[in-house]
């Protein structure tokens, strides 16, 4: 059923969905970041940040500003601020969109680029290690508990997704893997420096989209039996294979320029995207505020605020800015560039999967036909709806137009759990410090510990098809909104020991740990009821860690505000 042009005077354009979010987040970038950046965190050029304190050519690189840029952006983006935006609009578009622009403006920005500081300001250590010193030993080590589950979600379930990626889009399987090639040729390139970092950016991002072209012309799938082995399985057994060798080789080799082209080829994406908005006009089809959603939905409150983190606000995104991003920060005012900009980024991004997924249906009856109950919807949502408006506005054809769509969410997935191996290495590199287990420092067998805990959870409890991941997965927005309210808790007292305005990190985790708690209470409940005793104990497990760290730093906080400002 078409949209008549009598229906379309009666809808929202999408071009002022598209020109509300992308002002907004501007503004946020070149005026609040700016005071942020300058009257709280109060960045210093000649700091000397630990890429240069501590540089090894592996982990700790001083790197160009845009491409540390293009790394970080791309390892916290992955399918989350795509699945979460897409999932969100079952209540409505005008929530999903409002939590996404405010939420990037004045939470995840200032979340974002405050982990960065810190942890650089602390010789690169990870949010969860620094706590030691910002709070105490026993905050140090339930947090650093609940870093290692989100890790072990994102990396176990990422696996799954990119194998059924590849399995579902046999023609994404060229683009994807052949991105590798591409990212170590433009890392010999750029380091090198053979080449100026233009021409570089230029030819990276032409034979990325090249390979989006052939990829469906030439598709590859693995056979339904290999070694006894499913399709997908084998997928995740190679996808970790190839994560572990990119976690132990130097920052530079690889993970650096994969995710810089990634970036770029992203911003392209959206270019498109946005560009076919512009020229095609499409209008809104979905309601406003959905009064008629589906039988068992749950409350839009807390569910909206964990269920969108990635785009609005995520505790990954510390982790990634405290893990690996401030082992490469060449200045300390990059991090405003790095950190705040890069949430803009992932905005952008989540702005857009509101847009495919609200605009690219052909009537408010398509729409429905898809969001069927809570969790429908999702890449295919953000996948068919981004085809139809690319193939209206742009003329593309539609199925290169899903294509290219498929393998920007499965290149975001696969620099994501790229980054979420090298972090779990890390964490267990931590552990080998603080528990003086000197063979857990190196970095080869902390890597296996992190493969080995990943393959755990995906074979054992997933059994042959290895997709155990997806069995925990229902706790990662839960989880990963606790770990981010916590990270600005300890970016709290940090500001708080300085002497200087806490409120602009004290009001975002105020609310994000009372809407974090409150889901994670309504989970037990949904637990219970569906008498998941796994999951339930989980859930337990977390909140009770949850509770005694924000107790820990609850203290801190008190005792900091009673002691006259540390000199630094």
């Amino acid at each position: 059923m078409a949209v008549t042009n009598n229906d379309k005077r009666q809808l929202m354009s999408a071009i002022i969905l598209l020109l509300l979010g992308l002002g907004g987040m501007a503004a946020g970038y070149f005026v609040y970041s700016r005071f942020i950046a300058s009257r709280i965190y109060k960045l210093d050029p000649n700091f000397r940040t630990p890429a240069h304190a501590f540089e090894d050519g592996i982990d700790f690189v001083p790197t160009n500003r845009y491409v540390l840029w293009g790394h970080h952006f791309t390892s916290v983006a992955g399918a989350a601020p795509i699945v979460g935006p897409a999932i969100a609009v079952i209540w409505g578009w005008l929530p999903a969109f409002l939590w996404v622009v405010l939420g990037t403006i004045f939470f995840a920005g200032v979340h974002d680029s405050g982990a960065l500081w810190a942890s650089v300001r602390n010789r690169a250590k990870s949010v969860g290690a620094l706590t030691g010193e910002v709070v105490g030993r026993r905050a140090r080590t339930v947090f650093m508990i609940v870093i290692f589950l989100v890790l072990l979600m994102v990396n176990a379930v990422f696996g799954v997704v990119i194998a059924k990626l590849l399995i579902n889009n046999p023609g994404a399987v060229v683009p994807v893997w052949g991105a590798i090639a591409v990212a170590l040729v433009i890392g010999q390139l750029i380091y090198r420096r053979v080449i100026g970092l233009g021409l570089v950016s230029v030819l990276g991002v032409a034979a990325l989209y090249s390979l989006i072209y052939v990829g469906p012309s030439v598709p590859i799938a693995l056979p339904d039996q290999v070694m006894g082995l499913s399709a997908n399985a084998s997928w995740i057994l190679l996808l970790f294979a190839y994560a572990a060798v990119a976690s132990l080789l130097p920052v530079w080799m690889l993970l650096q320029p994969r995710d810089y082209i990634n970036g770029l080829q992203l911003f392209v994406g959206l270019i498109l995207l946005y560009g076919a908005v512009l020229l095609g006009n499409p209008h809104v089809v979905a309601p406003m505020i959905n009064s008629d959603i589906p039988a068992g939905t749950p409350s839009l409150i807390p569910l909206l605020f964990v269920t969108i983190a990635c785009g609005a606000i995520s505790g990954f995104h510390g982790l990634v800015a405290s893990g690996t991003s401030s082992k490469q920060l060449d200045k300390e005012t990059d991090a405003r560039f790095v950190g705040y900009f890069g949430a803009v980024g992932e905005g952008a991004l989540a702005l857009a999967a509101i847009i495919a997924a609200t605009a690219g249906f052909a009537s408010l009856a398509d729409w429905q036909a898809v969001y069927t109950a809570f969790g429908q919807g999702s890449l295919t949502a953000f996948v068919d709806g981004g085809a139809n408006i690319l193939a209206n506005g742009m003329g593309m054809d539609a199925g290169v137009a899903a294509t290219l769509l498929t393998v920007m969410a499965a290149l975001f997935a696969g620099t994501t759990m790229d980054t979420g191996l090298r972090l779990q290495r890390y964490i267990f590199q931590e552990w080998g410090e603080i528990y003086q287990q000197k063979w857990m420092t190196r970095p080869l067998p902390a890597t296996l510990l992190a493969v080995a805990s990943c393959l755990l959870l995906a074979f054992g409890a997933g059994g042959a098809d290895g997709s155990g991941g997806l069995l925990i997965w229902p706790l990662f927005g839960t989880t990963n909104q606790l770990l981010a309210g916590l990270t600005l808790l300890v970016i709290t007292i940090m500001l708080v020991k300085r002497g200087r305005p806490a409120i602009y990190t004290l009001a975002p985790l105020v609310f994000l740990l009372v809407m974090t708690l409150f889901a994670l209470l309504m989970q037990l409940k949904s637990f219970y009821e569906k008498q998941d005793w796994f999951l339930l104990g989980l859930d337990l497990v977390v909140l009770v860690a949850a509770l005694l760290v924000t107790l820990e730093c609850t203290a801190s906080l008190k005792r900091a505000f009673k002691a006259p400002p540390e000199t630094v």
